[in-house]
């Protein structure tokens, strides 16, 4: 069962890593403009996913992160149901795994930009990787913007040849809620979460040989952010957000 007082020690080792980051990481001045995509697979099921949760809460308010929340639904089985599980989020996570040639899944796991895989509750090694990809240059210049009739326009150009053809994504979240969890490994606990993905759509294929553009739906108060990732899923190579 998931212990409080654990939670407090890793909450503890969580703020000494994120007061540890140099500035420089922490602005946007440095190789890459846009933010770097931070994946957590969860699942309110496991007893070891609540300080990841509370970790990506940490990195939510931040310019420089765009932390996102995707709860899997394999966990449901021993008891509690995720309420925000989803086997799109599942099916994700598996391919990542493929795609780096691992043969299983676990939570939690944090991806960060498509590429590099760490244990979800290891916020060093996080951090670290963040402050890696601030310093790699991003192979998409991206601009998204809203208007008043709510869709969403969307326009990018590579910045370097690219020959794989790349999936352009938009993705929505709910910046904040808490569950009660009654059964499963986290009973009796109130659990808060940041950035819960409510949807993931794939818009389609661009080959980045011209610039590319398209306009859709994206109704609401929610936030929603484009990525533009390398099949695989691989590497994400331009991302940006309206909060």
């Amino acid at each position: 069962m998931f212990a409080r007082r654990a939670v407090h020690a890793v909450m503890a080792v969580m703020m000494v890593g994120l007061m540890a980051i140099p500035a420089a990481a922490q602005s946007q001045q440095t190789g890459q403009d846009s933010p770097v995509v931070v994946e957590l697979f969860t699942s309110q099921g496991c007893s070891s996913c609540p300080p990841a949760d509370a970790f990506l809460a940490m990195l939510a308010p931040r310019d420089d992160v765009i932390a996102l929340g995707l709860h899997v639904d394999y966990w449901d089985y021993i008891g509690w149901k995720d309420v925000f599980g989803s086997p799109v989020f599942s099916a994700r996570q598996k391919a990542y795994a493929k795609a780096s040639g691992r043969r299983s899944v676990y939570t939690p796991q944090i991806i960060v930009q498509g590429e590099s895989d760490v244990v979800g509750n290891h916020p060093m090694d996080v951090t670290d990787l963040i402050a890696e990809y601030r310093e790699r240059p991003e192979g998409v210049s991206l601009a998204i913007r809203r208007d008043s009739d709510g869709l969403l326009h969307i326009a990018a150009a590579a910045k370097r040849q690219i020959a794989k053809p790349l999936i352009v994504q938009v993705i929505r979240y709910e910046p904040e809620a808490k569950v009660e969890i009654t059964r499963g490994e986290n009973a009796g606990h109130r659990l808060a979460y940041a950035n819960v993905v409510t949807e993931w759509t794939v818009l389609g294929e661009w080959d980045a040989s011209t610039p590319y553009s398209a306009t859709v739906p994206a109704r609401g108060p929610r936030p929603v952010v484009v990525v533009i990732q390398q099949r695989g899923p691989g590497r994400i190579e331009g991302v940006a957000r309206l909060r």
